[in-house]
């Protein structure tokens, strides 16, 4: 699987053997959907009938959820949004643009219903079933720069508007169903608590500050001011970061080798570490449940869980983000994918595509009818980390390669 080398974490290539890659952390996010599944199956029978839930559905929803990163995570993300909507950044025509961007959730659905290859020109994308591919979308809406919730976040381009129309047809307005609830909640619990494992093995996460009294207030209001961008942040929030910082201090205390001692491998760290990350997944499984109506969410999520898992994510994004070396190594990262996204528009514009590796090429000549920035992006996303560096090393002149080596294969 391509995303093996794809990193979930820092972006570096010494960091393979410490930080799990987007694959893993896709089987992660994977086995607890279907835990959090048939768990539901198991407790809320006649909910789960109701809603239709399969853990199959939910499991295959999991393994797609991350396929639309391109390399280099968020970073690159960012990047790629900018120049999809004016690519004249890069070297491109106002006319070249598509105004929807670039985003994550909705290049995995198109790569689902049309860029990924099963069958034939005429039959794009895996054919996967209608609930699987609702079940991939976190935001079940098109982009919408009108509405603060639809701008930015979503989970189909304009382009695929006739798929997703299909897919979506029988669910409910604005609400994901809820093999999409459990499959965004494992993602959450993967994220927050997996990621948060690796960070504190290579001593990233000072627990001495997260658990310091005198430096509570600084940690709640960081996490607060994260949230305040959510439009949907309740007039509580400080209170309720507040009692969710408290929370899992109570629960770390139980593991005292987690935030007294530096990580270096001992059995005995090693045995507190995992049993501070099951205890956490099993209590957040057990959080989830299925709505009895057909009124509102799907699943609901216990309020404490969800805040515990808010207060979790952001350890994990703050202090990786405050690293120095992080914003140096984005620098360039972003670099990278302005420069190979010029080259990809440039050419591909030209019908020169046999500068192309042969895996890039049909994704120009398959979908001539999208914009031109769409495709440069198709190319750019559709790259591994260690890809886009070798590629742009062969296409800026810097290093050549190997003439029998592709690269893209």
């Amino acid at each position: 699987m391509r995303s093996a080398r794809k990193r979930e974490s820092p972006n570096c290539p010494q960091a393979l053997d410490i930080f799990h890659t987007r694959q893993q952390h896709t089987y992660k996010v994977a086995q607890i959907g279907r835990r959090l599944a048939e768990h539901r199956l198991r407790k809320q029978a006649d909910a789960a009938a109701l809603h239709g839930l399969h853990p199959e559905v939910v499991e295959a929803a999991c393994l797609a959820h991350d396929l639309g990163h391109p390399p280099f995570g968020h970073a690159a993300e960012s990047e790629l949004d900018n120049i999809v909507c004016d690519p004249t950044i890069c070297g491109g025509k106002a006319e070249d643009a598509d105004a929807d961007g670039y985003e994550g959730n909705a290049q995995t659905f198109r790569i689902l219903t049309k860029l990924a290859v099963r069958y034939g020109k005429d039959s794009p994308g895996l054919d996967l079933t209608r609930a699987t591919l609702a079940a991939t979308l976190k935001y079940p809406w098109l982009r919408d720069k009108s509405d603060a919730k639809k701008t930015s976040k979503w989970s189909a381009y304009a382009c695929e508007r006739k798929q997703f129309e299909w897919v979506r047809e029988g669910c409910r307005d604005g609400f994901k169903t809820a093999e999409a609830e459990l499959m965004d909640w494992a993602d959450d619990i993967a994220y927050s608590v997996h990621d948060l494992e690796d960070f504190h093995r290579v001593g990233i996460i000072p627990w001495n500050e997260v658990v310091s009294e005198d430096l509570k207030d600084r940690v709640v209001r960081g996490a607060v001011t994260v949230w305040e961008k959510d439009p949907s942040v309740p007039a509580d929030a400080r209170a309720r970061m507040d009692k969710a910082l408290e929370r899992i201090k109570r629960k770390l205390r139980m593991f005292p080798a987690v935030t007294q001692e530096v990580y270096d491998g001992a059995r005995e760290q090693r045995r507190q570490v995992r049993n501070f990350c099951s205890t956490l997944i099993g209590n957040y499984v057990r959080a989830a449940r299925l709505n009895d109506t057909l009124s509102g969410p799907a699943v609901i999520i216990e309020t404490d869980a969800a805040d515990e898992v808010r207060l979790l994510k952001y350890f994990a994004r703050h202090y990786v983000i405050g690293l120095p070396a992080l914003h140096a190594q984005q620098y360039g990262q972003k670099r990278i994918i302005r420069d190979l996204f010029e080259i990809f528009l440039k050419e591909g514009k030209a019908d020169n595509l046999k500068l192309f590796p042969s895996r890039l090429r049909y994704i120009w000549e398959d979908n001539s009818d999208d914009k031109p920035a769409r495709l440069a992006a198709d190319c750019v996303a559709s790259l591994t980390e260690n890809e886009a560096y070798q590629l742009h090393h062969r296409l800026t002149g810097t290093n050549s390669g190997l003439v029998l080596d592709p690269i893209v294969r």
